[in-house]
């Protein structure tokens, strides 16, 4: 991985895990399995990697926790697996954030890209009509926002290569399945065509509605920096992601949010 996240972290592949450095703190990861999400999938008897991603919630460097646990947040790493589902990308099974005791809100998240390449795909609603439905490319750096109560998952477009990336996140996470699951699935499922791009194919357990299809852009209404790492982003400035935690505070902005 050639990209810098702002911290000593690296990705292993051969186990899945993360070797923290010196002054680095962090978990033992999770592990996703393939068996845990294939009711998500278009395809749930599809074969694919055993292993289809791993989590590590709350990294960051020493000197730092303090500044997160007092703005109620926390720094989330994630890397897929390379190789495909069947004929889908490796990608999460899909949730919403549900409303934390910390703020009373569903919470936002912002994600950063370090290795890779994703597609962040999220949309409005988990009830019949999905709302307003988006996928957003993103390269290696690039930065996406998902917005309060907006479902979502995260889709690593290249079969070739693990893809890797960040996030902060509300320290006391919870995610809501429930309606995703009764979907079976959210309201488009992405699947490689036979010239190996992702096309988008509709979940007929949802009313149809138009997939806005776009580039990651910069979030100049939150002040966040293009080509800086978004931790360090945190590190000059910390309450920079209480738009994370606290998006309460910033609602006006989240009114008419454009991903």
């Amino acid at each position: 991985m050639d990209f810098y996240p702002g911290f000593n972290i690296k990705p292993t592949y051969d186990p899945f895990g993360f070797v923290y450095g010196d002054g680095v703190f962090g978990p033992e990861v999770e592990n996703r399995r393939l068996d845990d999400i294939r009711k998500s999938l278009k395809d749930p008897m599809c074969t694919g990697p055993d292993i289809v991603y791993s989590i590590a919630m709350d990294v960051g460097i020493e000197e730092d926790k303090e500044d997160m646990i007092k703005r109620d947040l926390l720094f989330g790493v994630v890397t897929y697996a390379a190789g495909k589902l069947g004929n889908e990308p490796v990608r999460s099974q899909g949730h919403v954030h549900s409303v934390s005791k910390s703020c009373g809100s569903s919470t936002a998240e912002v994600y950063e890209i370090w290795q890779g390449d994703a597609v962040i795909y999220m949309q409005e609603s988990t009830k019949d009509n999905p709302g307003k439905c988006y996928a957003i490319y993103a390269k290696q750096g690039d930065v996406v926002i998902v917005p309060p109560y907006f479902a979502h998952y995260t889709v690593s477009l290249n079969p070739e290569v693990p893809l890797t990336f960040g996030a902060w996140c509300v320290r006391d996470f919870g995610f809501d399945y429930d309606e995703i699951r009764q979907h079976k699935g959210l309201a488009y499922f992405p699947v490689f065509n036979d010239q190996e791009q992702i096309e988008w194919i509709h979940n007929e357990n949802y009313e149809e509605t138009e997939i806005i299809i776009k580039k990651a852009r910069e979030y100049k209404e939150f002040s966040i920096e293009k080509g800086v790492p978004i931790y360090s982003q945190f590190q000059e400035n910390p309450d920079k992601f209480l738009i994370v935690s606290h998006p309460e505070k910033t609602k006006e902005k989240w009114d008419d949010f454009n991903p």
